[in-house]
């Protein structure tokens, strides 16, 4: 599975065409009765979660009300990122992170903090500066410092988990030769963590990647760098997986071993960015296929002590980031297009029903 950045795209019609194009239809949410997810989630001890689109949350008053149902932990899809907080070097716009805080607290929600060092999505003056060696390696440590501090105190005490480091990994274990790698060592990785730690010590801090659900070179290498970290005294609390999967590829093997392996170190786990993509047309035996991975990795969650929390990254086709990325796929969420439920939403509901 290959992976890009997650901004927001374009809504595409391609999955509502596909499902109209082979009689394949999603009930709708009026449809159904019984308990939402949320609740369900309370009583098996974990949070539900979904990364929320602030335009949508602004402008669609179904998905508005829809996220506050169904959910208790919501996850900034775009606003807490680099580039939207500091477009302009000391020049902050903290609203559409505010706004998503004020609406969780306003229903009952945590708030999961996305992200603090990634090497995507960043200020074009931080990286134009870099690049023409007009910010050089000192300085730039003490501007990571000071990003990292300055929103993760802004929020204190209002955030339940960070992912403070975010796809530090390539493929086959080794550190991602990235600006920060580039510049700093690998040094800034628990340093990220020791400032994010000092700005909020209650909050839980996160390692987060792609690819690392079971066990592989990957998801060791996290391993290994996790237990030398803490074995430093590095406060490096929890490791997100983030579970972008796709039907075509097969299911990832030795998950609940790899989230085992994590609670050895005494770390917290959770699934952060959770959706399963197809390539389309959409059917029925598709439909089934995606129930099953959804329900799959929600069981090793419930079966892992550790785990906390099980974000899906948007729940509704209307406002996916998959379709504009992944060419021909999409319908990645539990919901259509138009909010119907899919056999992936009764996945979920019927996991968090049987509790851990």
């Amino acid at each position: 599975m290959s992976h890009t950045n997650r901004f927001r795209m374009p809504v595409l019609a391609l999955a509502a065409g596909a499902l109209l194009a082979t009689g394949v239809a999603a009930q709708p949410a009026s449809a159904h009765g019984g308990p939402p997810l949320r609740t369900l989630a309370h009583r098996a001890d974990v949070r539900i979660g979904t990364a929320v689109d602030m335009a949508a949350l602004a402008d669609d008053r179904t998905y508005r009300s829809t996220t506050a149902r169904e959910f208790d932990s919501v996850t900034a899809e775009n606003v807490m990122k680099w580039e939207s907080v500091e477009p302009q070097r000391g020049v902050y716009d903290w609203k559409p992170a505010d706004d998503l805080v004020r609406y969780a607290r306003a229903h009952g929600q945590v708030v999961r903090g996305h992200t603090l060092v990634w090497h995507s999505q960043l200020p074009g003056w931080l990286t134009a500066g870099v690049a023409d060696g007009s910010i050089g390696a000192a300085e730039l440590r003490v501007i990571l410092r000071k990003h990292i501090t300055t929103e993760v105190k802004r929020y204190k005490g209002r955030i339940q988990q960070w992912d403070v480091v975010n796809e530090v990994f390539e493929e086959d274990g080794s550190l991602r030769n990235s600006i920060w790698l580039q510049q700093l060592g690998p040094s800034y990785i628990a340093d990220a963590f020791r400032w994010a730690h000092a700005a909020d010590p209650r909050a839980k801090l996160f390692l987060n990647d792609y690819n690392v659900e079971g066990v592989n070179p990957k998801s060791t290498a996290y391993y290994e760098l996790a237990k030398r970290l803490r074995a430093e005294g590095v406060p490096v609390q929890g490791f997100g997986a983030q579970a972008h999967l796709a039907i075509q590829y097969g299911f990832p093997g030795d998950v609940s071993a790899n989230l085992a392996r994590f609670e050895a170190l005494g770390m917290q786990t959770a699934f952060t960015e959770v959706d399963v993509r197809m390539i389309l047309p959409v059917d029925e035996a598709k439909l089934a296929t995606q129930a099953s991975y959804f329900r799959r990795l929600l069981d090793a969650c419930l079966g892992a002590r550790s785990c906390k929390s099980f974000t899906v990254w948007g729940y509704t086709d209307r406002y996916s980031w998959v379709p504009g990325v992944f060419g021909g796929q999409g319908a990645a969420t539990p919901m259509d297009e138009g909010y119907g439920r899919k056999p992936a939403y009764g996945a979920l509901g019927e996991g968090l029903a049987a509790g851990r």
